[in-house]
This record gives C-alpha cells, structure tokens and sequence, in this order.
C-alpha cells in the first residue's frame, strides 16, 4: 500500500487519509451511542447508568469534552475509546462532528507528513537491519510506558483532592 501512496500529491494522500479517519470516528461515536441506549434499556445497565456520578462525568463530558475528542486523535490507543464514550454518553452530535472534524484534520495532516515519512524510515531500518529496528521499537516503548507511569503516579499525588470536590458535587454540598 506505501508504494501506492509514494508519488502520489499530497492534497490526494491527506483527503484519502481524512476519510478514512472520519468514516472510523463517525461508526465509533455511533456504535458508541447504540451500546448506551442499549445498556439504557436493562435494568443493570440503566441502574449503573443513572449513578449521580455516571450523570456528573456525562454532564462534563458535553460540557468540556470537545477538546478532548479534538486530542484524542492524536493519541494512540485514546482515540477508540473516546470517540465511543462520547457517543454512549449522548453528547450532542453537532457539538461532537465539530470537535471531530479538528481532530480528523490534525490526525490527516501528521499521518500524511509525519507519519507517512516515519514509517517509510522504519521500513528502510528494518530492511537494513531487524535488531535495530527492534531495539528502537523497545526504546519507543519504554519511553511511552515510562511516560505513562510517571503521569499516573502524579495523578494519583493529586487525585485526592480532585475527588473530594467531585463528591462534593455529586452529593449536593458544593461551596460556591
């Protein structure tokens, strides 16, 4: 498929690539929102649903999420997941298409620059050679799982206090 790619101009390879990021984004939002009216719809899942905390994190999420969807597209492994949340908590689609198209934008423009280019030097590497190019996939995954770690241990130093004001909301006695 590269070699289909190569030659080819780049407003052709950035629509390509901006369609097919819409069409995933638009069927994850909608299977997203069909999962919610599903669960909606059983006794369980209405009961765990209508929790005040699930009604809290829905209301921040139409509330703030746009831009969380508009940066979901530029993580790896985010994306899906947001995008399905955002339909299962029934955020308003017009608010939604906005938010995803800034995201299917950016997500076009760094996989037809960047990310075409990235993974034509990991080809070129892993044909030269195979331990290199697994030795630089391992360090690739110890810096993100480093990251990772790093960002949950500081969270968790800060999360206390982020829970109490969110239990505060939940139960009604939030201080103005």
């Amino acid at each position: 498929m590269l070699a289909q790619l190569d030659g080819l101009p780049f407003s052709l390879v950035y629509l390509a690539l901006f369609a097919i990021v819409f069409a995933r984004a638009q069927l994850t939002y909608w299977l997203g929102r069909l999962a919610g009216v599903g669960a909606r719809r059983i006794g369980w899942g209405r009961r765990l649903l209508d929790r005040p905390q699930v009604q809290l994190a829905e209301q921040r999420l139409n509330r703030y999420g746009a831009p969380a969807i508009s940066l979901s597209f530029l993580t790896v492994g985010l994306q899906t997941a947001i995008n399905a949340l955002a339909g299962a908590a029934r955020m308003p689609f017009l608010k939604y298409l906005l938010a995803m198209l800034v995201g299917c934008a950016a997500w076009a423009l760094v996989y037809s620059t960047i990310g075409i280019a990235a993974l034509w030097a990991w080809v070129a590497i892993a044909a030269e050679s195979p331990f290199g190019a697994a030795v630089i996939a391992t360090l690739i995954v110890a810096a993100v799982v480093s990251l990772v770690v790093w960002r949950r241990r500081r969270a968790g130093r800060e999360a206390p206090e982020a829970i109490d004001a969110d239990e505060q909301v939940v139960r009604g006695r939030a201080q103005v």
